[in-house]
């Protein structure tokens, strides 16, 4: 089917099809896709995009996993480069930045064999004595079947037992590419589709909010991306408890999969673009920067995208494969940046609740850099 066509069927608010996502996918006229993409965005938020004030953990990166993208995971304790942290060096992350606090502290980790159920549930007990009113979204639905499978509970044990000690939400890692054809390649030693898309369901059910990725530019088909993402809308026409996609671009460096190239600019922003329109139930889109760059995602807020995600802080498994943006943004960074895509900033919770919208200015003529000189501070216009 045509651009024109499919663009007639989004503007009557229709439902997309398979065939018509990847027709999508294939789609030569990259800027007419984006347009249409950025239509559905603006008629959801506006000029509206969100970040938030977060900061990452990955508190062990010992896995029994043997995903072939993954850069971070060691498979046993002891191993060179392998890390678990005391649960007092975890709590110190968040007492070291008390003067600017996180709303939320998102961890996710290894599927370490080693670990008593009990460290999970004091270290989110412990974080939540620092701060009782920071968002704990943590372990992604990988971590919970691990939990299930090792521990001897069902998903709902686990989940009570978790948010009992602080859990509020779980975050979409470990999605992947749902295909067997492509999983079972790739991650086939983790939990399957249809028990990643379960977790949530159980998560959902319970009346948690939960977000979902998808890894893509390796070795899956446009039609895997198509498939993966409509798995995701059968799920939310269900439960209606996804509230964020975030695409997750491929890195090579350090992996099973250091042969490939990882995907370029365009399609990054041509996989955010088709997501905002086969995604017709999520409300939001996520450019996520540490996984495209800063400044791809902020192009990305032009292609579908409604968020930048957050400050981060510490960052490690796209950096362990060779990422080179920073391990985290400064909020006026991230305001800098919306702001430069002509959009507001909305700095938002975990939940998608407006703490504050920043106000839209013009876009600047020139940067401004502020010097020390031993003659006093003075402003420097830097142009041309």
């Amino acid at each position: 089917m045509s651009l024109t066509a499919i663009a007639e069927k989004v503007r009557a608010r229709e439902r997309l099809s398979f065939d018509d996502g990847v027709a999508l996918f294939c789609e030569p006229d990259l800027l007419g896709l984006g347009v249409l993409a950025n239509e559905v965005r603006e008629r959801l938020h506006g000029d509206r995009t969100y970040f938030n004030k977060n900061m990452r953990l990955e508190v062990t990166n010992v896995c029994v996993a043997s995903c072939l993208f993954c850069s971070f995971a060691k498979l046993e304790e002891g191993s060179p480069g392998s890390h678990t942290m005391k649960l007092e060096a975890a709590w110190a992350e968040l007492e070291a930045r008390m003067d600017d606090p996180p709303s939320e502290i998102h961890i996710v980790n290894g599927l370490h064999p080693g670990l008593p159920f009990s460290y999970y549930e004091e270290l989110l007990a412990g974080f939540k004595r620092i701060k009782p009113d920071v968002h704990m979204k943590c372990f992604t639905a990988v971590e919970i079947h691990f939990f299930a499978r090792h521990y001897g509970m069902t998903y709902e044990e686990v989940l009570t037992k978790l948010r009992a000690a602080g859990l509020d939400s779980l975050p979409g890692g470990g999605a992947e590419i749902f295909h067997p054809d492509v999983r079972t390649r790739i991650s086939g030693d983790k939990a399957t589709a249809d028990e990643y898309l379960e977790v949530h369901r159980t998560a959902h059910r319970m009346g948690m909010r939960t977000n979902a990725t998808m890894l893509y530019g390796h070795v899956e088909t446009f039609a895997h991306r198509v498939d993966h993402l409509l798995r995701l809308r059968a799920l939310q026409d269900e439960t209606r408890g996804l509230q964020a996609f975030i695409p997750l671009a491929f890195h090579p460096d350090g992996n099973g999969m250091k042969n490939l190239p990882a995907p370029t600019a365009v399609d990054d922003l041509r996989t955010i673009a088709v997501s905002r329109l086969l995604l017709d139930n999520v409300d939001h889109i996520k450019a996520y920067w540490v996984s495209s760059g800063p400044d791809v995602a902020q192009i990305a807020l032009r292609f579908g995208a409604d968020d930048l995600d957050g400050t981060i802080v510490h960052e490690t498994i796209y950096h362990a494969a060779g990422s080179p943006v920073p391990q985290g943004l400064r909020e006026s960074d991230l305001v800098r940046l919306i702001r430069e895509a002509g959009r507001i900033p909305v700095e938002r919770d975990t939940l998608y609740r407006v703490v504050r919208e920043h106000p839209r200015e013009a876009m600047p003529e020139a940067a401004v850099k502020v010097r020390d000189r031993k003659a006093g501070k003075h402003l420097e216009i830097i142009g041309g």
